[in-house]
């Protein structure tokens, strides 16, 4: 039986988080509890949400070098503004996200690379950061921290967020007709415009949404950490981008899953607290993290080739 492109794309990012934990529970076998896979996976949701972040960025054929420091400003409204005042706070964080929805009309209209857009907003965030944080401080939400340290039965917080965060974003993204235009304007966006859709207003709602998951992100990560530091998320950046390509996303077409960003997110997590876990320096972290993206791309290549020499025969 043949497998299709999408498949494949499905099926290698989970092999990969499986393979890895095996790896885990093999090397540490106290890991395989609740309160091992807590541990490994406390920092999922926050990156599985800015993944899902970067990757509705990307399925309009667009990349966001901001998201690391948004998601940090986003962390420092979260703990000083919606901590002390909520109504300030909730105003700033929709300023945030219409700002976005902005930057993604300006880049189409005037036909600017993203690249270089967000590369410049990714300093008005983080020195607006700075401005609220000069150092690492404030205060989490009571709800945002109860939200995020509860504890279900049977399974970890972080992973029901994760599964839930997938299946929301998978039906929105790949079951409503406004996914359908997301990834129509990434495929071929003179089409979409020939059936009569603004293609300047699905980039805006892209990226307001983008925006939305991005907030989402930060209001997560403070939660967890319980403060705020105007650098807290600058890996975010990487990480969501390796996320997406892990999971099966493509840089340009609209070829994206959400379920494969959110456990693209997952294996990265996965990586990087395993290695914290065994107290390892964080400078191995990101090594691991870019060799598994390596070998994962390099095991997509592979398929897909052998794929196309299928259809040729």
């Amino acid at each position: 039986m043949r497998l299709s492109s999408g498949t494949i794309r499905m099926i290698i990012p989970a092999a990969s988080l499986a393979v890895l934990l095996v790896a885990v529970f093999y090397m540490q076998p106290r890991a395989m509890s609740y309160t091992g896979l807590n541990l490994l996976f406390n920092l999922a949701v926050p990156i599985a949400l800015a993944t899902i972040a970067q990757m509705l960025i990307m399925a309009v054929n667009d990349l966001d070098l901001s998201m690391g420091t948004f998601v940090s400003f986003t962390a420092c409204v979260t703990a000083t503004f919606l901590q002390s005042s909520p109504a300030l706070g909730v105003l700033i964080l929709l300023g945030a996200v219409a700002a976005y929805a902005l930057m993604g009309i300006v880049i189409y209209v005037r036909q600017l690379p993203s690249i270089v857009v967000t590369l410049g907003m990714s300093f008005v965030w983080g020195g607006l950061a700075v401005l609220m944080l000069p150092s690492p401080g404030g205060e989490a939400p009571g709800w945002a921290r109860w939200l995020m340290t509860s504890k279900p039965p049977y399974v970890p917080m972080a992973i029901v967020a994760s599964i839930v965060i997938a299946v929301l974003t998978h039906l929105l993204v790949m079951r409503s007709s406004f996914g359908v235009l997301i990834r129509g304007v990434g495929g071929n966006a003179r089409s979409v415009e020939r059936a009569g859709w603004s293609v300047v207003g699905v980039r805006a709602a892209a990226y307001g949404l983008a925006g939305f998951f991005g907030v989402l992100s930060g209001i997560a990560l403070v939660g967890l950490t319980t403060a705020a530091d105007a650098n807290i998320a600058l890996r975010y950046t990487l990480l969501s981008i390796a996320g997406v390509i892990l999971g099966g996303g493509e840089f340009v077409g609209g070829r994206i899953s959400p379920i494969g960003a959110v456990i693209g997110a997952l294996t990265l997590t996965l990586a990087g607290s395993f290695l914290s876990f065994m107290r390892i320096s964080p400078d191995w972290q990101i090594g691991a993290q870019g060799a598994i993206l390596i070998v994962v791309l390099a095991l997509r290549l592979l398929l897909n080739r052998l794929e196309k020499r299928e259809n040729n025969r």
